[in-house]
């Protein structure tokens, strides 16, 4: 076993998320207006739209949501993997993987997936099992988020160990090694400084074929060149700045290894403090709103967008936007 790849890095921000850590169909319409792209952003590709809810909320309020952005349009839907909800951890939470096979049986055609699984939580093996199960689940709908961890304090209050950024970084580069060959089929003999595997096969195979599409999220050098050789999308957060920096890192980290960069979905993962900190709107207060977080993103590098879910008095806001923008299509071109 011999390639790897990466996700939200460990101890690489010290930036609370709200809640999480850090899709689609063809589409008509021309561009966001100042949407201007670099050698990074693939040729006319329409740009993705995800939402990530929140899990703290009960179960059927959870079905309600899913199926109210699926009927919106959005492309994709997300849960997160946490103990302990980041900016309340005082407050309930779900589990996110067994949440998310719940909420997969209640919607039908948008994507879904983990924003991401914490490799500190369960060995690469199970994750890799459970993924398939959802991807079966699904009917196919399934994007594999993962991570190495970030999020100190569930690690302390529930006795799991965290360890330094090199350590989880390491661990979490034999972890992409194996999920990727389990879910290609593939019997996977593995001698690891903190994994071993002998003979270790699982089946069914996953509906996606080769295995479904890995999102990894990456903020630093070495983190950025573990996604370069595996992931099918990357997923940072972040100031516009650092984002096209990291983008640049990312570009660079394909180079160096042969493969097109524009492989590679570049995925942002925003929230209403981490606008308001640069002085950009919350996204869903209007559709200009929208427009500017999009467009300044987008100049940036990024051709997906995962935004917090709106607050239901936004709502209304929210289907216009879908309604002006994501129904019709935001493409960029180069």
């Amino acid at each position: 076993m011999g390639r790897s790849a990466s996700a939200a890095s460990a101890g690489e921000s010290k930036q609370a998320r709200q809640n999480c850590g850090s899709g689609g169909d063809p589409a008509h319409a021309g561009n966001l207006p100042g949407v201007a792209t670099g050698s990074y952003s693939p040729v006319d590709r329409r740009i993705l739209f995800g939402i990530c809810t929140d899990q703290s909320v009960p179960y059927q309020v959870l079905v309600d949501r899913w199926r109210y952005f699926e009927e919106l349009g959005f492309d994709s839907i997300w849960d997160c993997d946490h103990f302990l909800r980041p900016s309340d951890p005082s407050g309930p939470y779900f589990e996110g993987w067994t949440l998310l096979a719940a909420l997969a049986t209640q919607t039908s055609r948008i994507r879904v997936g983990v924003l991401v699984g914490s490799n500190t939580f369960r060995h690469p093996a199970l994750l890799a099992l459970e993924a398939i199960t959802i991807d079966h689940i699904s009917d196919g709908r399934l994007e594999l988020g993962f991570g190495a961890g970030w999020f100190v304090e569930e690690h302390e209050r529930f006795g799991i160990p965290f360890g330094e950024p090199k350590v989880l970084v390491d661990r979490f580069e034999e972890a992409v090694e194996i999920i990727d060959v389990l879910l290609r089929g593939e019997t996977a003999t593995y001698d690891g400084r903190h994994y071993q595997l002998n003979e270790a096969r699982l089946r069914p195979r996953p509906v996606q074929l080769p295995r479904p599409p890995l999102t990894l999220g990456a903020h630093r050098p070495r983190m950025l060149a573990i996604c370069a050789r595996y992931a099918d999308r990357w997923n940072s957060f972040g100031t516009v700045e650092e984002i096209a920096e990291r983008n640049r890192l990312l570009d660079q980290a394909c180079q160096k290894i042969g493969r097109d960069p524009k492989e590679i979905i570049r995925s942002f993962y925003g929230w209403a403090s981490n606008m308001a900190a640069q002085g950009l709107p919350d996204a869903w207060e209007s559709v200009d709103a929208f427009t500017e977080v999009v467009g300044r993103y987008a100049e940036a590098g990024i051709n997906e967008f995962v935004f917090d879910q709106p607050e239901p008095q936004q709502y209304p806001t929210a289907e216009k936007i879908v309604s002006q923008l994501v129904e019709p299509g935001i493409r960029v071109s180069s």
